[in-house]
């Protein structure tokens, strides 16, 4: 059961880890994702990509893993709150926004859910 559980982690962990390596690559393609309200732009992008390596770092080496996922549910709520339902109001974006929306809500669910059954941090 131990293989299982660290095979999972490493699973859910690594897709964050290239997202955020993608925000240093492809700075641009996430520039035309934000929205006009959130602050700093580029330094936002690259701050977001740090945290997102940080984050899979640690859930993938089991340290700090609590908190790791306790931050990665806060990230991505706040990508559902700035980016994922203001989309869902241009009609051009709409099917991709909902599409996204739910693929975020479920790895919050997820990141609690490995928070919630590891002890402490």
């Amino acid at each position: 059961m131990k293989n299982i559980t660290a095979t999972g982690r490493v699973l859910f962990g690594l897709p964050f880890g290239i997202l955020g390596l993608n925000h240093f690559f492809m700075k641009d393609f996430y520039l035309g994702m934000l929205t006009s309200f959130i602050p700093g732009m580029g330094f936002t992008i690259l701050l977001v990509g740090l945290a997102l390596i940080v984050a899979s770092v640690f859930i993938m080496i089991n340290k700090y893993v609590r908190v790791a996922c306790f931050s990665l549910a806060l990230l991505l709520l706040l990508f559902i709150i700035t980016i994922h339902i203001p989309n869902i109001f241009i009609k051009a974006n709409s099917t991709i926004a909902m599409i996204e929306l739910m693929k975020d809500t479920a790895l919050m669910g997820g990141a609690l859910m490995i928070a919630g059954l590891n002890g402490k941090s």
